[in-house]
């Protein structure tokens, strides 16, 4: 259903005053998607399966017992992956790799690298 005029002037109004009084947050709202968080979920999911899988090999020629633990890990970490692909779905998956593709591995790496400097960084330093 379709806004009418006036609802269409009251949401663009809403939208200045966000922009003028709050800018950090009406780009992060506006660069942001439905899919962002379980794709972010399903990033980590992905990277704890392999830490994981690295640790039980690891781990196994130490000792059994501790090497179960490690495939304890791997399995919690394949059931966050499984969850977030399923509530990303379809359109997000497709949604998420076009983004990718678009903007390449090595932009994102550099993008999440200035990212975690900008976190760090000192309001004096700015």
């Amino acid at each position: 259903m379709p806004l009418s005029e006036d609802e269409q002037r009251i949401l663009s109004e809403i939208e200045s005053q966000l922009r003028e009084t709050d800018p950090g947050l009406a780009e992060h709202v506006g660069s942001t998607t439905v899919y962002s968080d379980s794709l972010r979920k399903l990033r980590w999911g992905v990277v704890a399966f392999v830490a994981s899988l690295v640790l039980t090999i690891v781990l196994l020629t130490q000792h059994f017992a501790l090497g179960f633990l490690g495939f304890v890990g791997m399995v919690v970490a394949a059931l966050v992956i499984e969850s977030n692909a399923r509530r990303m779905g379809r359109a997000g998956i497709n949604e998420a790799t076009r983004a990718f593709r678009s903007s390449g591995i090595r932009s994102y790496f550099n993008e999440a690298g200035e990212r975690a400097k900008d976190r760090f960084r000192r309001d004096d330093e700015i």
